[in-house]
């Protein structure tokens, strides 16, 4: 057959049929990366939005032919209201999985969280989480730092280098690992540092800049509540609030009377978005009627379960798919996997990782026709069942055996010796074995 896409020349394995052109964007040049990598790009609205704010700039060489003007121009604007928003997530939330949310419903889509330190250093496999696909119209991407000076470079660079609508900034991200840099939610603990992180980037960038916290760092600690009116005033357009604490991960349901006290609380000049535990059209419904001074809500974990959420929210009904339309959505997303990927033997093994990685939250979707109380909550842990049929009942497994039996029904039979482990914890209920 043809090779769906054309980016890995002699690498794939329909080499000499190559007919369409990528329809992805946002990749990093050979000539900014090696500026990067030589620390020679000059920066000049970052540095001169942080001697504004009076935050010291680490000095960076002079670079040749990149001096440019500053302009004074209106700030971009994003209505967020009423939009079916699919959230940043982290390994899942690839490419091929967003152009998925896109045909079943979406409105708005958001690359992976990348680390500010990585883009400016011209690491390709973090400029490869702010790819844009030609169907993404309404795309943004999310960025993390934990200083003021990194935040506002990293802004520029991606103002500068690609196409996007809105910038992100994640301030909520309860790993460890980001954390413990002082980025995430470790910057609910430092309010002026979170406050002059955002007034730096929004003097930066005429794009939009938006801003992803949890209720607080501890549990019981809420401090949304008490930074959202400075939030708004440094410049941010909107504000997504999952309603949960760092401390408390994804434990416990979200607290959204919370969300919508600091909704409520939020300047006009600043959109409020809530985030937690959405799983079916009545729990929009719900949060949308309860809460008018919410912009829009943010679909995570209920997109990755069942990422027809989306449609049913528009139709407004509780769709009984099929295990074969469920499979048929699971066939489109290998195919996108191959295009964005490569289908040669590597591109095959990244589309079969991250297929298994998104299997590891689809098998705990419960099919409508079975609930004996509609709709399902996310954090119900059903009894194990048998299916309609022997492909729905192999779909409800929590074995990693059986996705790994899927995923070679759509991608071909796994090497010799092949294991694998979710890479989160909360994606499943107990340790899936190996198969």
């Amino acid at each position: 057959g043809n090779c769906p896409f054309c980016p890995y020349g002699v690498a794939c394995r329909f080499f000499g049929t190559h007919k369409k052109k990528s329809s992805e964007v946002n990749g990093l040049s050979k000539d900014v990366q090696k500026l990067l990598w030589k620390n020679r790009m000059n920066f000049l609205r970052a540095d001169s939005q942080l001697k504004l704010i009076g935050v010291n700039s680490r000095p960076l060489k002079k670079a040749k032919d990149m001096s440019s003007k500053l302009n004074s121009r209106e700030k971009k604007c994003i209505d967020f209201r009423g939009k079916l928003y699919l959230a940043p997530l982290t390994t899942v939330g690839n490419l091929p999985f967003r152009r998925i949310c896109k045909v079943l419903g979406a409105d708005i889509t958001c690359g992976e969280m990348a680390m500010g330190t990585n883009l400016l250093q011209g690491q390709a496999s973090e400029w490869a989480l702010l790819r844009r696909h030609s169907s993404e119209d309404l795309f943004g991407v999310q960025i993390c730092g934990a200083y003021p000076d990194t935040i506002a470079r990293t802004v520029e660079l991606i103002d500068q280098e690609c196409t996007v609508d809105f910038i992100d900034i994640n301030m909520g991200c309860p790993i460890d690992i980001v954390v413990n840099k002082g980025a995430g939610s470790a910057l609910l603990l430092k309010p002026m540092r979170l406050k002059n992180i955002i007034q730096v980037a929004c003097g930066t960038v005429d794009k939009p800049v938006t801003v992803k916290v949890r209720t607080g760092y501890l549990e019981g600690r809420n401090r949304i509540d008490s930074l959202i009116a400075d939030i708004g005033t440094c410049g941010a357009s909107a504000l997504t609030i999952h309603g949960r604490s760092r401390q408390q991960r994804y434990s416990k349901l979200a607290d959204w009377d919370y969300v919508y006290q600091c909704a409520r609380k939020a300047p006009d000049v600043l959109q409020v978005m809530g985030n937690g535990d959405i799983f079916s059209y009545s729990d929009w419904n719900k949060h949308t009627s309860e809460c008018p001074e919410l912009s829009t809500c943010m679909i995570a974990r209920g997109a990755l379960i069942k990422p027809w959420i989306f449609t049913e929210i528009k139709e407004q009904r509780h769709w009984d798919i099929s295990s074969c339309e469920r499979l048929g959505i699971l066939k489109d997303f290998a195919h996108y996997g191959l295009e964005h990927w490569g289908s040669d033997t590597k591109g095959v093994e990244t589309t079969r990782h991250f297929l298994l990685e998104w299997l590891s939250y689809t098998y705990r979707y419960v099919p409508v026709g079975l609930l004996d109380v509609i709709p399902q909550k996310l954090n119900w842990r059903p009894p194990s069942y048998f299916g309609r049929n022997d492909l729905e009942t192999l779909m409800a497994s929590e074995s990693a055996a059986d996705w790994i039996r899927i995923s070679e029904m759509l991608l071909g039979k796994v090497p010799v010796g092949f294991t694998f482990a979710p890479k989160h914890k909360s994606n499943a209920y107990d340790r899936a074995e190996n198969g």
